[in-house]
C-alpha cells in the first residue's frame, strides 16, 4: 500500500509517500505525477514514509525526471539507508538529486 500525499506552492510541486512503491502502487503515482505536472518547475518527492521501492518504482522515478530535465529540476529528499542502497547499487544516485 502506497499513501500520496501531494502539497502544490506555485510551480513547485511535492508529493510526500508513505508505504511502498512497488509494482502495485506504482502506476498509481505514475498517474498522479503526470496528470499533476502541468506547470511544474520543481519537482520534489519526499521519501520519509517510503520504506520500500521496486524496480517499478525506478522507472516513475527515472520516467519524472526525464520530465522534469525539460521543465526544470526534481529532487527526492529523506531518503533511508535501505532505499540510498537501491540507488547506489541501480546507479540512480548518479542520475537523482538526492538531499
Amino acid at each position: 500500500m502506497l499513501d500520496i500525499k501531494k502539497n502544490r506552492e506555485g510551480s513547485k510541486l511535492e508529493f510526500a509517500l508513505d508505504g511502498r512503491l512497488d509494482t502495485i502502487t506504482a502506476p498509481q503515482l505514475e498517474e498522479e505525477v503526470k496528470a499533476s505536472l502541468d506547470g511544474v518547475t520543481e519537482l520534489i518527492f519526499d521519501f520519509s514514509g517510503l520504506a520500500y521501492v521496486s524496480s517499478a518504482g525506478l522507472r516513475v522515478l527515472l520516467s519524472s525526471q526525464k520530465t522534469m530535465n525539460e521543465k526544470g529540476r526534481m529532487v527526492v529528499k529523506n531518503v533511508s539507508e535501505e532505499i540510498q542502497e537501491i540507488f547506489d547499487v541501480t546507479g540512480f544516485s548518479d542520475i537523482l538529486t538526492i538531499e
